[in-house]
């Protein structure tokens, strides 16, 4: 999972960047509303952290332009300004949740993974599709319940595909969830680990199918 933090704050930002990187949390960090929306065009986050006040401009006037471009990735507001009125701006202009500074992370991941679990991604540790399974936490990999030999960027994209089962994955939020806008990376590295995840399941005789939708993407079924 890739977010992207949107905090002036460089030491706070590197700050909840390294705590979500504990959870295996990968983040990209934007220090003005200018750079934040550079990174939004090119980049799929499964959600982003806004600070609303911004140096170049207040973060509810990027809020209501994102929902304006009809960009729907959640979007939890941090701030300094606590008042009701404030809160009330944020939600009216598209945040899906608010939370005040000072805060303890463990509320903030919790407030990520509940706007997560509403929107139906990302939060279960515990993932089966057939007699393939996957602890997210440890990165064990199971098929029919043998530990399995993947490497951690193979089951980071074996979770990908495990959490949206049944439904086709592009490439482009493949390599934005899993490499993000600094990685650098071959035109073939998605091809290659999909090639190296294909061949693992069908040596291990794993009940699911990894499927190739040409031009679109991939897709991972309960054979």
């Amino acid at each position: 999972m890739r977010l992207l933090i949107v905090e002036d704050d460089a030491d706070l930002a590197h700050a909840m960047a390294s705590a979500f990187a504990k959870r295996d949390v990968r983040c990209d960090l934007a220090r003005t509303a200018g750079d934040a929306e550079l990174l939004i065009q090119t980049v799929n986050y499964a959600a982003i952290i806004l600070d609303l006040g911004l140096p170049d401009e207040n973060g509810l006037a990027l809020l209501r332009r994102l929902r304006a471009y009809k960009r729907m990735e959640p979007i939890l507001v941090l701030t300094a300004r606590g008042e009701g009125e404030m809160r009330v701006q944020g939600l009216d202009s598209g945040a899906d949740d608010y939370i005040v500074k000072p805060f303890l992370f463990p509320e903030l991941h919790a407030r990520i993974c509940a706007v997560l679990r509403r929107q139906g991604g990302y939060v279960e540790h515990l993932l089966a599709v057939g007699d393939l399974s996957l602890d997210t936490r440890t990165r064990e990999v199971r098929v029919g319940g043998e530990p399995a030999d993947f490497s951690e960027r193979e089951a980071e994209l074996l979770e990908l595909l495990m959490r949206r089962s049944g439904h086709v994955l592009s490439k482009r939020v493949i390599e934005d969830q899993l490499f993000g806008s600094g990685d650098m990376l071959g035109s073939n590295a998605v091809e290659v680990y999909i090639h190296r995840i294909r061949r693992k399941l069908d040596s291990l005789a794993a009940q699911v199918r990894l499927k190739t939708v040409r031009g679109i993407g991939y897709i991972l079924l309960n054979s």
